[in-house]
């Protein structure tokens, strides 16, 4: 069977919101009117909508650190992963966490970063030098 992830959320500005995804992340957009517009994200798709960004709390326990949740986020082959985290670090992202590896040396070993978009929603980025160590346990 084949799948894509669809997610719709809240953003506060349309044009903040190309910039971001389409500019920085690299996104391809796709249809849109004017109350939202959709975006090819890393194979998935997102449905970016004019209303108040979800609530977000730091809860989730991961590692050494407290995660913002919910949030968004996606897998990518570790060469991509960095060079994404090349493109946000030279458009002066600022980190909610900086990119790390977690747990290094043990099974799950990622690299990870944290950033938020410009209306706040949390985005968590994932590398990983095998995918079928994704679900290992």
């Amino acid at each position: 069977m084949r799948s894509l992830f669809h997610f719709a959320y809240h953003v506060t500005d349309l044009d903040d919101a190309r910039r971001f995804y389409g500019g920085v992340l690299g996104c391809e957009e796709g249809r849109s009117t004017d109350t939202w517009v959709d975006f090819d994200f890393f194979g998935h798709q997102i449905s970016l909508h004019l209303g108040k960004p979800f609530e977000t709390t730091r809860t989730g326990k991961v590692g050494d650190h407290m995660v913002m949740m919910p949030h968004l986020g996606v897998i990518l082959a570790l060469d991509d992963w960095f060079a994404l985290a090349k493109r946000l670090e030279d458009a002066d992202t600022a980190f909610d966490i900086p990119p790390v590896v977690r747990f290094e040396g043990q099974t799950g070993e990622q690299r990870t970063m944290f950033f938020l978009d410009p209306s706040g929603n949390p985005i968590e980025v994932k590398g990983f030098k095998d995918f079928d160590s994704v679900f290992a346990r």
